[in-house]
């Protein structure tokens, strides 16, 4: 893969990403809707019961926030937007179709909700925006995660996923957004095992993106800035294909615990996230090709800390990333494609 990593043809892109926020429909003094970003993107879980107040809510939250673009992917608790998962959980449940209505609404009502609102829900694949600050962004996306239980956008661990991020077209993919997390990183549960994906995994390794973000996993709250191996092995592992010496943990929920914040400068000095910035220049420039930032901004808090199994964590932070991209100068005129 070849990357252009020249700072004169790269463009600074403020992103703020949040998951999991499960029908919240506002966060008071987390995100003040003057403060701008360039991308705000939400790799979902926007319900807890897929029913259309919540997905309602969770408009309201996405619409406060000041980014002239806004990404959603959809995620398990999302379930009606599975429309098989739908008719399955309707038909075990067997709920008069009425009652189903009043509160899930019929197929494809959910993803309707979304249209006119400014918001951009995005199917499985890759799309390409240019961007108001002059940027071209190309994001990979994916709701899916391995099945942990009755959901929505769910594959059996053992049957696997393809996720084809590098489809060997010569797209160069910007940002991988997905719900779950890749196997080996920020995936750990409370249990002490991991959940994330290993076929996640195995493709981000070879087509090395400059940002993967997701939740699910809300304990596995944090950043960490990966350092790849030269080449991706024949079948690519976290135990294998990182550089761990070279790599470095942006934060870990035990942050939150503390109250520890990271700034930026200007006004997401003021915007109450967490804040890191991998630009040249910076502490820690992100080489493009060689790393990839991975962010997991689950907003809901877990019943217990990771750090101490007594505390409770109602609300965790977001997140504002500035990354460097690509000018979209003569990239052409398709916002999406």
């Amino acid at each position: 893969m070849t990357q252009n990593n020249a700072a004169s043809t790269n463009v600074r892109t403020r992103f703020l990403i949040c998951s999991d926020t499960h029908r919240i429909d506002s966060l008071p003094g987390l995100i003040p809707s003057k403060q701008h970003a360039d991308v705000a993107i939400h790799c979902r879980d926007l319900t807890t019961q897929s029913q259309l107040h919540e997905y309602k809510a969770s408009i309201r939250l996405l619409q406060a926030i000041n980014a002239p673009l806004k990404l959603v992917i959809a995620g398990n608790h999302d379930f009606t937007m599975d429309i098989p998962e739908f008719h399955k959980k309707v038909a075990e449940a067997s709920l008069e179709r009425e009652l189903v209505e009043q509160a899930y609404g019929c197929d494809g009502d959910a993803r309707r909700l979304f249209e006119g609102t400014g918001i951009t829900f995005l199917d499985e694949g890759v799309h390409s925006f240019h961007l108001q600050n002059g940027a071209l962004l190309t994001v990979y996306a994916s709701p899916y995660t391995p099945s942990l239980g009755d959901w929505g956008f769910q594959y059996h661990p053992d049957k696997g996923h393809d996720f084809i991020i590098d489809d060997g077209s010569g797209t160069n993919v910007d940002v991988v957004m997905t719900h779950g997390p890749p196997k080996g990183i920020l995936d750990y549960t409370h249990s002490g095992e991991r959940a994330g994906s290993a076929d996640l995994f195995r493709a981000l390794a070879r087509a090395r993106p400059r940002m993967h973000c997701f939740g699910h996993i809300h304990e596995g709250w944090g950043a960490r800035l990966i350092t790849w191996r030269d080449r991706p092995t024949a079948v690519p592992s976290h135990l294998t294909d990182i550089d761990n010496g070279q790599s470095c943990t942006i934060a870990k929920l035990s942050d939150i615990k503390h109250g520890a914040r990271q700034s930026l400068s200007g006004d997401a000095a003021r915007m109450k996230c967490f804040a890191t910035s991998h630009c040249s220049g910076d502490e820690h420039p992100l080489n493009w090709g060689s790393q990839t930032l991975f962010v997991n901004a689950a907003i809901e808090g877990t019943p217990q800390s990771m750090v101490n199994q007594k505390e409770n964590l109602s609300m965790q932070l977001p997140w504002a990333v500035d990354l460097e991209l690509r000018s979209s100068r003569g990239a052409g005129e398709t916002s999406e494609k």
